[in-house]
């Protein structure tokens, strides 16, 4: 099932954007988070390389 804020973002220039999802370790427990950005799909490569 879809999100509202994703599905509002499927109309006019909703479409260059692109949420990226990406697994941290913290630094302290060792345990795995996930942190989520929207980012303009020119972006998303060094997003990802980061």
């Amino acid at each position: 099932m879809a999100k509202k804020t994703v599905a509002s973002l499927q109309k006019g220039e909703g479409r260059t954007y692109s949420k990226v999802i990406k697994m941290v370790k913290s630094p302290k427990t060792g345990a795995y988070t996930f942190q989520e950005e929207m980012v303009p799909n020119d972006s998303v490569k060094d997003v990802l390389n980061k």
